[in-house]
């Protein structure tokens, strides 16, 4: 420790009114967020021999303190606002003194008014039981041990939560390898490190993963979509034909037609649904629980509903084609309101809860062109005789192409009233 302090070029005894206020000085430098080295010496008449660590740090003279300042990115402050919306809590484990470490976490929104911080060694003393009951008070943990960090990361754990972790030393790797998701970071982080994650930032940035969340949720979004659109589809189908059967109403489409429906009519707007644009609040709500599925009482009964509702409006086709010129004219009105129906329902699927015509259409330019190329494909069927004559269609006066026409945009109309009454499913 130190004996002497410098003061105006001259050396003097070190008294406590000295330590009190180098102490103070330290606090308020730590509480700027600086990271503090205080600066001593220890004058020898003749070099020393045996070099001995704890001989030499005795008797030193203090010089003063001087205090570096390693700021937060500017990016990184909104990537931590975004995962306080997202429902994602952000923790920092540092080796930094735990006052510095309190006050760049509360500069960047880590540490906030109720919050705790905690130091390696005050954590050791606290049972494991106990520290799992409260870690989720502790935004803050400083001066932390490899140990630690594994221990911090298994106590969220076991609390159903799915853990992330970054880290780019050697020290991290054992909490990297724990985490559910551990992050390396690929520009100064140790290959160790790099083993252990499950996943390497090449650009060392926080803000990247939240960046990642986001486009990990857009994803996650337009899988559900593509799938309810499918198998809404596909119930309907079954439901034309299943009604069709038990009241022995004849059979509203060819085997060739629902061929034709699956592989052409489907298959493109669902595949276009997957570039579609991340909602607005997509990073305002809390994260899926993993312990359950996608099938949700809300998607399950869009399904059902919607389904439904893709069936009834060929089975009301089919009929009217059905009384006014047999069963090719039904089979053929059939067959052109499931194709059209299913082409505008697609639209109703950009969000469960707004309304279609709140997106603008020019955000998902592939779904416009896989509706169109649907659409012009299904045209050429029903108007060119050739394959009017394959499909065993007939063709349609100006009436029932419009009925067609109207019966295909009831799904807009039916789905959008579900919407503004807020039946149409959560999740």
């Amino acid at each position: 420790g130190c004996t002497q302090i410098m003061e105006k070029g001259r050396l003097r005894k070190i008294s406590p009114e000295d330590l009190e206020g180098i102490n103070q000085a330290n606090t308020e430098m730590a509480a700027s967020a600086l990271r503090v080295l205080a600066v001593a010496c220890k004058d020898y008449r003749q070099k020393p021999g045996a070099v001995d660590v704890n001989e030499l740090e005795k008797g030193l003279s203090f010089i003063g303190m001087t205090g570096m300042i390693d700021p937060a990115r500017p990016e990184v402050i909104e990537a931590v606002a975004k995962c306080n919306t997202a429902g994602i809590r952000t923790v920092m484990i540092t080796g930094d003194h735990k006052i510095t470490a309190m006050a760049i976490a509360r500069e960047i929104g880590i540490f906030r008014d109720g919050d705790l911080a905690i130091t390696g060694n005050e954590l050791a003393k606290i049972p494991d039981e106990e520290f799992e009951a409260q870690v989720k008070n502790y935004s803050v943990y400083a001066r932390v041990a490899p140990e630690h960090k594994v221990r911090i990361v298994k106590a969220w754990q076991k609390q159903d939560e799915i853990v992330a972790m970054t880290g780019d030393g050697v020290n991290d790797a054992p909490a990297l390898k724990q985490a559910d998701i551990g992050a390396a970071m690929g520009i100064v982080g140790t290959d160790v490190a790099k083993g252990a994650a499950d996943m390497v930032l090449t650009d060392d940035n926080f803000a990247t993963i939240v960046a990642a969340v986001q486009e990990g949720r857009r994803i996650y979004d337009n899988i559900i979509k593509a799938i309810l659109f499918l198998l809404s589809c596909n119930i309907g189908e079954i439901f034309l034909l299943l009604v069709t059967a038990v009241l022995n109403l004849g059979t509203p489409l060819l085997p060739i037609h629902i061929l034709w429906i699956n592989l052409v009519t489907d298959s493109m707007p669902a595949l276009a649904l997957s570039v579609d644009p991340a909602e607005k609040n997509v990073m305002n709500r809390p994260p899926k629980n993993s312990k359950r599925g996608f099938m949700t009482k809300g998607m399950i009964w869009r399904m059902l509903y919607q389904g439904v509702m893709v069936g009834a409006l060929p089975l009301v086709a089919y009929l009217v084609g059905l009384k006014d010129g047999g069963e090719n004219l039904g089979q053929t009105m059939a067959f052109a309101t499931l194709i059209f129906a299913q082409l505008v329902h697609v639209r109703n699927l950009h969000s469960n809860a707004k309304s279609s015509f709140s997106f603008n259409p020019l955000s998902n330019k592939p779904l416009i062109g896989a509706v169109l190329a649907s659409a012009g494909m299904a045209l050429l069927v029903l108007l060119i005789p050739p394959f009017r004559t394959a499909f065993n269609l007939v063709e349609m006066d100006s009436a029932h192409w419009l009925l067609v026409i109207l019966l295909s945009f009831v799904t807009t109309l039916i789905v959008e009233l579900f919407k503004l009454f807020r039946i149409n499913g959560k999740d």
